[in-house]
């Protein structure tokens, strides 16, 4: 695993589509539980070289009700973005991942991965991914329906700020998703 990830650090598979140029950000365990695929760095994550190392990583550990120690404990969670660098900004946010990263390195980790027993789906782009054919037409109808993907898949929208109006307009998503994504990230985190 640790070659893997030194060659992951190395990458430059994009580095002429990258405004700020190439620092992967990924972080895995062999005895990894719990994959977190979510899209991209921001520049905050992209400056700090560490994951989720924002305002939407702190919404994230509220919603798995976990500590940094936890969360940063690659044993507890792998974190594994579609795309490993920042990949800019676009007219609404940040552009979407680079579509190099996952097809190059994912399969290669979860081979190493083989304790893994669920892997949440972080917004849009690793849903389709993922679950292919199986997602619904909105990220909305995907997360609705996450009983049809468990028990490997937990299908999340992205907890950036930017999100609060679908929160306030999905109120199902905290009395109905969070507790069990809870109760199951507890049941298999040190």
């Amino acid at each position: 695993m640790q070659e893997l990830l030194h060659s992951i650090s190395q990458c430059t598979i994009c580095k002429d589509h990258l405004p700020l140029g190439p620092r992967p950000v990924v972080t895995a365990h062999k005895n990894s539980k719990i994959i977190i695929i979510g899209q991209a760095p921001g520049t905050k994550v992209h400056a700090s070289g560490i994951p989720w190392d924002d305002a939407s990583g702190k919404q994230l550990r509220n919603w798995l009700d976990v500590s940094k120690e936890q969360f940063y404990n690659p044993e507890n969670f792998a974190i594994m973005p579609m795309g490993f660098c920042y990949p800019g900004k676009g007219k609404s946010g940040d552009l979407p991942p680079r579509p190099e990263c996952a097809p190059q390195w994912h399969q290669q980790l979860l081979k190493q991965m083989q304790h893994v027993e669920l892997i949440l789906l972080i917004g849009m782009y690793a849903q389709r991914y993922y679950l292919k054919s199986s997602a619904k037409k909105t990220l909305t109808e995907t997360v609705d329906n996450f009983q049809a993907y468990l028990p490997m898949y937990l299908p999340l929208p992205h907890p950036s700020p930017r999100n609060r109006f679908w929160l306030t307009k999905n109120p199902w998503f905290q009395t109905e998703v969070l507790p069990i994504l809870k109760t199951k990230v507890h049941s298999l985190i040190k």
